[in-house]
């Protein structure tokens, strides 16, 4: 029915997707996790890589079959596939954000704290590795993003997060309103994320409303905590666009 394309957020990998391809499969959807270099499996050192590096392999991951994409980012994986769509408008469907970044052109992943009016981002997030090239993320953050998840997941969760890259969260995105913003927005909020807060998620929205928004009552990781009802909303959305 739809071909899914997936990206992981900060820290994770093609593997944070595992428990929803499978139930987007039975709905008849394909779904392929993309795995950015030096993230997950891949070990490309971070040092030769930027946010262009990521929104390519993403695109070369489009163009490989010629049915259109749906696009999906969770949490920081929504500046890597908006920066995506400035590359291959016209092969995706629609650009699908999970409690995820919804940048302006011009902005980093961390200027839109400021948008922040209720709740607070988890404190202890960004431990910077020794050379300087990334964080790594610390177990009170990674707690509260799975705090609906079950324990094991969290502990399956934790076995293979890898450190996340100062590029990630630190470059300004370039962005078009004929390139980027001709590709439709839909947005799937988490009303329990402690780490990119609703209120966060809905001051991004308020500044570019989504054609699509649905609601879950989840945490930061829905992918592993309610891989269930995200991969309805996904189909829902399928279904809609």
């Amino acid at each position: 029915m739809a071909r899914f394309l997936l990206v992981a957020g900060a820290w994770h990998g093609a593997w944070s997707w595992e428990f929803v391809i499978p139930l987007l499969a039975a709905r008849g959807h394909r779904a392929e996790a993309v795995e950015l270099p030096g993230m997950g499996a891949d070990r490309t050192p971070l040092a030769g890589l930027d946010m262009m590096a990521w929104a390519n392999t993403v695109a070369r991951a489009i163009e490989s079959d010629p049915e259109p994409a749906l696009l999906v980012g969770h949490s920081r994986g929504g500046a890597v596939i908006s920066q995506t769509a400035e590359l291959v408008p016209d092969r995706i469907r629609a650009n699908i954000y999970v409690t995820a970044l919804l940048l302006l052109n011009g902005e980093a992943p961390l200027d839109v704290t400021a948008l922040i009016t209720e709740g607070a981002p988890a404190q202890g997030e960004f431990v910077p590795t020794p050379d300087g090239l990334a964080f790594r993320a610390s177990p009170e953050a990674m707690a509260m993003a799975y705090r609906h998840a079950p324990s094991r997941r969290l502990e399956r969760a934790m076995a293979r997060i890898t450190p996340e890259p100062r590029f990630a969260l630190l470059s300004p995105l370039s962005l078009s309103a004929a390139r980027y913003g001709k590709v439709p927005r839909a947005y799937i909020e988490c009303v329990d994320d402690e780490l990119i807060p609703l209120s966060l998620q809905r001051a991004m929205q308020a500044r570019q409303p989504c054609a699509i928004v649905r609601t879950l009552p989840g945490d930061h990781c829905p992918n592993y905590s309610a891989p269930e009802r995200l991969a309805e909303a996904l189909d829902d959305i399928a279904k809609t666009d």
